[in-house]
């Protein structure tokens, strides 16, 4: 029979003498080596630790002064630059719909044009007028036929050449009824040709000094659009996908938000424009239908850049770190006095009602600082110690010429006949003007004056303010911003020719002094001949008072921070012409070495 395994192990023997033993032998030794390399060396170690601490903090001191002296050298020598890249977005008020700068009117619409296309002169940072595609520009003996070089290295967006042809061409567009562009009121009695590839020629009917700042209009590509019905021109697919000579290329043009959003140009940099490329890779314009709109883009970070900020929003983007940017404008805004409405035929009531304003009072209670205006000019565009202004206010002499004038006091209100002095006040809805309108209102109610006032906005489905109140003059006060531009011809608002539906003469004011002296000073080339002139119509027109000037108006434009575009003192002939030095706008930065 077999045993059965045993599984149990054998417990071993244990010699606990032994282990004691070798305990006690190894405590003595670590004893022994702690008494001797450590308490023994506890002295030298605290010395070592001083001298070290020191040598820490001597050596600190020199490198926080090594990189102070290098911090202070690289100052010398080195400083914040731009880099190319990059998208700059900006944000604007009013509706895309073309874009084709042909009917361009919107400030979206108009801004799309000075980055998309090209102009034989432009306007620079001063607001001067510069040469942009022309090289040089003479004038013959007559003063009526001016000959333009173009530039030879401009370029379409597809790679055309562009010529003068291209020149000749979009002028004689511009002419013909069926294209029906608002542009060609001003064009319909010149004639311009191509003599070659790259010389234009216009031909004049009459002397006009100003004919230079005419040719700002945007160029167009005659190998893209000649084939094209005139009357077909602004439903073509180009008033959508554009091909221009500008510094920025079409890319898309985006909806967002469906039916009630905003659009948004996408743009980007054309690395063949004849001036340099961009030194932003890409642009995009954000079409907004308010200013609160606009501006709620900025905070969100949609965008790093908005034009015409409103006045109330000023503060609190100035406190929360954004830059901000006072632009005055080459316009004026007028209290425009429809003359031919039976009360303000009279000049005395007129007049009486220039000594009722306080303009001053009125720009005070604006939120933006704005310049005084008096004449139908911009501040500085006439020159000399004899410069007229108008008259200072004055309630009392203006009681005085409405009671000569028959406007009695009856219980507060002026009446003459039974007839009651009421006036209609219209203006747009915006901001500043309804702050105006408010100020008018008050101060010529305490004259007696019974003032209604009438708010228009233009943003309303079906609001049409130029058929509805322009065309038909439909209003007694029109508060309503000129926009003059770079040289003083005020001939379109001020000339007795231009009163009518199709003209810009708005108060129905005609003079034969004051016409005389219009055409008289576009009609010299002599700028100190038509200081003279425009002077002389200023003294008629301030007594004649068709218009009461308020104030230049200020653009306010407003950034982030670290973003270089438009200069803080650079003045914009109008809101859309304000890419001056727009090849240099970035919104990167790098450290760049200075040149000696």
């Amino acid at each position: 029979m077999d045993r059965k395994p045993d599984w149990s192990f054998e417990t071993p023997s244990v010699d606990r003498k032994k282990i004691l033993k070798r305990m006690r032998r190894a405590e003595k030794v670590s004893t022994r080596h702690a008494h001797k390399f450590l308490v023994k060396r506890l002295d030298t170690i605290r010395t070592a630790r001083r001298h070290i601490l020191q040598w820490l903090v001597l050596v600190s001191v020199l490198i926080a002064a090594t990189g102070l002296q290098l911090t202070w050298a690289q100052s010398n020598y080195q400083t914040i630059g731009t880099a190319k890249g990059g998208t700059y977005a900006e944000a604007m008020v009013g509706q895309i719909d073309t874009l084709n700068p042909l009917y361009a009117t919107t400030e979206p619409e108009l801004a799309a044009s000075r980055l998309l296309f090209s102009s034989l002169y432009t306007f620079d940072t001063s607001g001067k007028l510069s040469k942009s595609l022309a090289e040089s520009t003479t004038i013959d003996e007559s003063g009526k036929i001016y000959t333009v070089k173009i530039r030879p290295d401009a370029f379409w967006h597809d790679g055309k050449p562009l010529t003068a042809k291209d020149v000749a061409f979009t002028i004689n567009l511009i002419k013909k009824p069926a294209v029906m562009s608002p542009l060609r009121i001003n064009w319909q009695d010149v004639n311009v040709r191509a003599i070659d590839d790259l010389t234009v020629e216009f031909t004049l009917p009459a002397l006009y000094a100003a004919f230079t700042h005419a040719l700002t209009f945007a160029v167009l590509p005659s190998h893209l659009l000649e084939e094209i019905p005139a009357g077909a021109i602004r439903e073509n697919t180009f008033s959508r996908y554009p091909v221009g000579s500008g510094p920025f290329t079409f890319r898309l043009l985006q909806t967002v938000g469906g039916q009630n959003g905003y659009k948004i140009i996408q743009m980007a940099a054309f690395d063949k424009y004849y001036k340099g490329e961009p030194t932003v890779s890409r642009f995009e314009i954000h079409a907004h239908a308010t200013k609160e709109k606009a501006v709620a883009s900025l905070r969100s970070g949609s965008v790093n850049a908005v034009s015409g900020v409103p006045a109330s929003a000023v503060g609190s983007l100035s406190d929360a770190g954004y830059s901000v940017g006072r632009h005055r404008v080459n316009s004026g805004v007028y209290a425009l006095f429809n003359v031919s409405r039976p009360i303000l035929q009279d000049k005395t009531v007129r007049q009486a009602l220039q000594l009722g304003t306080d303009t001053k009072t009125i720009r005070n209670q604006l939120l933006v600082s704005t310049p005084r205006l008096d004449l139908p000019f911009v501040n500085g565009q006439l020159t000399g110690d004899d410069v007229p202004t108008a008259p200072a206010p004055d309630k009392e002499k203006a009681a005085a010429l409405l009671d000569a004038a028959g406007w009695k006091l009856v219980d507060g209100i002026r009446e003459k006949e039974g007839e009651k002095l009421t006036l209609a006040v219209t203006t747009t809805k915006d901001e500043q003007y309804e702050k105006v309108m408010e100020g008018l209102a008050s101060q010529w109610r305490t004259l007696g004056v019974v003032v209604a006032t009438n708010i228009v906005d233009p943003s309303l489905p079906g609001a049409n303010f130029v058929q509805s109140v322009l065309q038909p003059r439909n209003y007694d006060v029109l508060i309503y911003e000129l926009l003059i531009g770079a040289d003083p011809d005020v001939y379109a608002y001020w000339h007795s020719s231009q009163i009518g539906s199709t003209g810009y003469n708005f108060s129905n004011y005609s003079n034969p002094t004051a016409d005389a002296a219009l055409v008289s000073a576009r009609s010299v080339l002599a700028s100190d001949l038509r200081n003279i002139k425009y002077k002389t119509f200023s003294k008629v027109w301030l007594e004649d008072v068709p218009a009461i000037g308020l104030y230049q108006p200020v653009v306010v434009y407003v950034t982030n921070k670290h973003i270089q575009s438009v200069g803080e003192s650079m003045p914009f002939v109008s809101a859309a012409d304000h890419y001056a030095n727009v090849l240099d706008w970035s919104v990167r930065e790098r450290t760049v070495y200075k040149t000696p």
